[in-house]
């Protein structure tokens, strides 16, 4: 069936992925909010915000994973297509929402805990709040250099292994 125009109409757009097109994307970045918080709140809410987003990492390669292993293809089986998908997604995921971004966040936050103390006469309480604002701006700003960085990092090493032609889509 035709619009008015003469042209068909556009194919339906796939349906939301849970993981990438939702809230659920931002349990991702839980621990970087909770490196952005370390100076104020226990460690162990920091600890707790890692497995946060250690659980979104694990859950989506699981989704990826069988959404694979649901795709008709004609290259590799089943089971082998599933473990890429899971593998690439964990490791892309682990080191682009979890591992680089928590450890840069953690710098960022020392180095400017540390510097307002040695550059200012700001009570401690008022540098620590200030080292979790700096910490929490950051963050949008260091998520697509990260995920760029890792997909670089990804396409010029193991996913070079991968048998196949298709790329996993692990990268936002």
């Amino acid at each position: 069936m035709g619009s008015h125009d003469g042209q068909s109409p556009p194919p339906p757009l796939p349906p939301a992925d849970l993981y990438r097109d939702t809230w659920v994307r931002y349990l991702g970045y839980a621990n970087e909010v909770g490196e952005s918080f370390r100076a104020i709140v226990p460690v162990s809410l920091v600890w707790a915000s890692y497995g946060v987003a250690t659980a979104y990492v694990t859950a989506d390669a699981i989704d990826k994973g069988k959404k694979a292993a649901a795709t008709k293809s004609c290259e590799g089986g089943q089971t082998t297509r599933a473990a890429v998908a899971v593998i690439d997604t964990f490791i892309w995921q682990a080191l682009a929402s979890v591992v680089i971004p928590g450890f840069t966040i953690n710098r960022l936050c020392a180095a400017s805990l540390y510097l307002m103390g040695s550059m200012t006469r700001w009570p401690l309480s008022v540098r620590k709040w200030a080292t979790t604002v700096v910490g929490l701006s950051a963050i949008p700003i260091i998520i697509k250099p990260i995920d760029r960085s890792v997909d670089f990092l990804m396409d010029s090493s193991l996913r070079k292994l991968y048998s196949t032609e298709e790329k996993p889509s692990s990268s936002f």
